[in-house]
């Protein structure tokens, strides 16, 4: 194969997704304004419904604004010899392979985030705003900018450093000692994640003893759950938006709420939303999960490993001088149908998944109460209650609405 077949390879790769996804977002646009079902047609009001389908309008145009935007600079980069200007760049700082892909995956990052920055300010000030979710100040914005950036240079930074060295100490093996090293993160941030990287972003506070903190230990105790640690995180620092979600396992374990759940459900309903989190603990979904995420990433990285010492991935991005950074770069390009693919499986085990959460909460507790709160939760969040079934299988991770509630009154 020649650097010319293998770069038009890329651009078709690009072009395709780009493609695919866009017309799966119109079929999708297109059933925006369907009646609802009898099951869900009391979760909005008439007014109510039509601001849901002006969000959805909304969010769908400036979808297609930010994702043409990102294809033609994507584009552009890469028939201009962007990555070339940007490696050339890199090694004039330093001769070190470690050095040189740092500060090369630097200016790559910081650079495309601060040029997507106006994006995301739009959709946070003025479509967020313009629909009563946003409650971020400019202050929280830029804030939350710094610390990703300072997370991914110490964390991504470490990692790829890592990786790189293993690289160059064993050759092909490599992929070995960077599987350990990631699998190794990975369980450590489901563990801890709420202990070290959470508190950066957000104030969690114990949930404080009354009528709510008891009976959701008496519905743990009814099903031989202890669950000492329940949080409450300021959700409401950003968004009118409610979530709740279960993380750590073993001694580790802890169910987060948002405040503004809280403040969104009657007590049963919190309670009935709490089953559904403890049911994936039960059902072993967390393991799954991140057995399934340490598999997947041990199947890449040998599959980079097969690849990566060839210089045509370089050469093919417009790069004289092979290295492991670009290849890395092409390689991720080449491997995105694949990517696709597998998020698909993880996405069908996910819908899957919730339905099993689902049920386990109808068993142990109640079916009812859990209706409701989804039914509120979508409305609060202006969601989508008639999406088009193959964008459902495309792209959703839980169920619609619609179809956990005939689940839960099967």
């Amino acid at each position: 194969m020649t650097v010319n077949t293998l770069f038009w390879i890329i651009i078709a790769i690009i072009l395709i997704n780009f493609i695919i996804d866009k017309i799966f977002d119109a079929l999708n646009a297109k059933h925006f304004n369907d009646d609802l079902p009898d099951v869900i047609n009391d979760v909005y009001d008439e007014d109510e419904y039509n601001k849901s389908q002006a969000y959805k309008q909304t969010n769908y145009k400036f979808g297609i604004l930010t994702s043409t935007f990102s294809l033609v600079l994507t584009l552009v980069f890469l028939f201009l010899d962007g990555f070339e200007y940007v490696d050339n760049l890199a090694r004039s700082y330093s001769d070190n392979p470690i050095i040189i892909a740092l500060i090369f995956f630097g200016i790559i990052m910081i650079g495309s985030d601060i040029i997507t920055t106006p994006f995301s300010y739009y959709k946070t000030f003025v479509i967020e705003e313009q629909f009563g979710f946003n409650k971020t100040t400019k202050k929280t914005f830029v804030l939350d900018k710094i610390k990703g950036w300072i997370m991914l240079a110490v964390l991504g930074g470490s990692i790829l450093a890592l990786i790189i060295w293993f690289y160059q100490a064993t050759g092909d093996n490599f992929w070995l000692y960077a599987w350990a090293v990631v699998t190794v993160f990975t369980v450590i941030m489901n563990m801890f994640y709420a202990k070290l990287i959470v508190p950066l972003f957000n104030k969690q506070t114990p949930l404080e003893a009354g009528a709510l903190r008891d009976k959701i230990s008496s519905y743990a105790k009814t099903v031989g759950f202890k669950l000492d640690k329940i949080f409450v995180i300021d959700g409401s620092k950003r968004s009118t938006k409610a979530n709740a979600y279960f993380s750590g396992f073993g001694s580790e374990k802890r169910v987060t709420l948002y405040d503004t759940l809280i403040n969104d459900l009657e007590d049963e309903e919190i309670v009935a939303v709490l089953a559904h989190e403890v049911g994936h603990y039960k059902k072993k979904h967390i393991i799954f999960n991140l057995v399934t995420s340490i598999l997947l990433t041990g199947l890449t990285l040998y599959i980079l490993s097969i690849f990566i010492s060839n210089p045509l991935l370089s050469n093919a991005l417009g790069v004289e001088i092979p290295s492991f950074h670009i290849g890395l770069i092409a390689f991720g390009l080449l491997y995105s149908p694949i990517s696709e693919i597998t998020g698909l499986i993880m996405n069908w085990f996910s819908r899957k998944f919730e339905y099993q959460a689902d049920n386990y909460a109808k068993e142990t507790y109640k079916a009812e109460p859990l209706i409701t709160s989804l039914k509120k939760l979508s409305k609060n969040s202006l969601s989508n209650l008639t999406p088009h079934p193959v964008y459902v299988f495309m792209h959703y991770s839980h169920p619609t609405l619609l179809d956990r509630i005939r689940n839960l009154k099967s």
